[in-house]
């Protein structure tokens, strides 16, 4: 039998739908704001992470490894909180963001808005 926190809560792991390879989309919100800062991908072990440390864990896919927000940028997320979705196919992880949340250095990733065509 596994130690304690080494494997996730076996009855959060059964509600979740994950793509064919094991994934769940993360988005990430920012506490008190509600910004939508990003998209993350989580499998059961990231969740795990994320849920035990309050430091959000992902899985990157370019890299296949587990990064750890702000491990080498200072850009670090406190998590406060982790919702599942209806579905059991997303989460919406809450964090308090320390620095940008984007790679380039933006607040958000969603900084690209496009046109919408009203009918």
């Amino acid at each position: 039998m596994p130690e304690p926190g080494t494997t996730l809560d076996p009855a959060i792991a059964a509600r979740l739908k994950r793509t064919p390879d094991g994934l769940v989309a993360a988005v990430v919100q920012e506490a008190g704001t509600g910004d939508v800062l990003m998209l993350g991908w989580m499998d059961d072990e990231a969740l795990r992470r994320t849920l035990s440390t309050g430091r959000a864990t992902y899985w990157s896919r370019s890299r296949q490894e587990y990064w750890v927000k702000g491990e080498t940028s200072g850009h670090h997320q406190h998590v406060t909180s982790v919702a599942l979705d209806c579905d059991g196919d997303a989460l919406l992880v809450t964090v308090v963001q320390t620095g940008a949340a984007c790679h380039n250095g933006t607040h958000t990733c969603f900084t690209d808005e496009l046109p919408v065509e009203a009918k």
